[in-house]
């Protein structure tokens, strides 16, 4: 018999989700189809690469900022694009001042062609922004290591990819994801970032115990964005259900549904 899972409410920096979808910012062909996205995914909380937008009064286009409902949608600026650490805190600061917030999705790419995060730089730059008191999401490799000293820094979720960021191979080695989970699970938020290209990404991904999704990629840039936002959101609940609901235990050899005992002609 499986032990029985309890269904903790997702609570990141005091607020409490009861959408374990988040979305992004990028990539979609125009604001309309952003917004309709969002709207059919039933995202909460939207994550956005700070040093990739233009912020300023006098934009000369509209951006997602015009677009964004404060009151439906918690805003996640991100460090897309940052190499250290210090790059990291610099923007994260420009954020607050230009957004209003002080929620920041640590990102410190480690290399330019696989965009894979640096986890020395993740860790130094969750340590001050933390002190300057900062609602820290931290993007990680499924490096478990890495997790813990994150947790015990104060960081208020811990993000492990799933595969190179915008790939859609999925989760083709979750092994480190479920050290994760194990080990962090119940104490702090894990949500699954990066690599997600299907429905059935997102299922597996709640279904081994991750309390969200982050999908931006495999949305905005599907044949129907609109439809795919829709899918994934059923994929996540999906998964969250069959996780909550324990699934058996995988088995070497066959187990019979039906058992031989009382077989009639025996």
């Amino acid at each position: 018999m499986t032990q029985e899972i309890i269904d903790r409410p997702l609570v990141i920096g005091g607020r409490t989700f009861t959408s374990r979808l988040f979305m992004g910012t990028g990539k979609w062909s125009d604001n309309e189809t952003m917004v309709k996205g969002w709207e059919a995914g039933g995202t909460e909380m939207v994550t956005v690469a700070i040093r990739r937008i233009d912020l300023s009064p006098d934009r000369p286009e509209k951006n997602f900022v015009d677009y964004l409902d404060p009151a439906r949608y918690q805003l996640l600026p991100n460090s897309a694009g940052c190499f250290n650490a210090e790059e990291v805190i610099r923007t994260a600061r420009l954020a607050q001042e230009a957004c209003g917030t002080n929620w920041f999705k640590i990102e410190v790419i480690g290399d330019k062609k696989t965009l894979l995060p640096d986890v020395h730089g993740t860790i130094e730059a969750c340590k001050v922004l933390k002190s300057e008191g900062f609602v820290c999401l931290c993007y990680i490799p499924q490096d478990i290591v890495a997790a813990i000293k994150l947790f015990e820094l104060g960081a208020d979720a811990i993000m492990p990819l799933g595969s190179p960021i915008g790939s859609g191979q999925g989760l083709p080695d979750f092994s480190g994801l479920k050290f994760i989970v194990e080990e962090l699970g119940g104490k702090v938020p894990i949500v699954v970032d990066a690599g997600i290209g299907a429905p059935s990404d997102a299922a597996l991904a709640m279904e081994l115990g991750a309390d969200a999704c982050l999908i931006n990629t495999a949305i905005a840039q599907a044949a129907d964005p609109i439809g795919m936002a829709r899918a994934m959101k059923l994929g996540v609940e999906a998964g969250r259900t069959a996780y909550l609901a324990g699934r058996i235990p995988k088995k070497a050899y066959a187990s019979a549904s039906t058992t031989m005992e009382g077989m009639v002609g025996k």
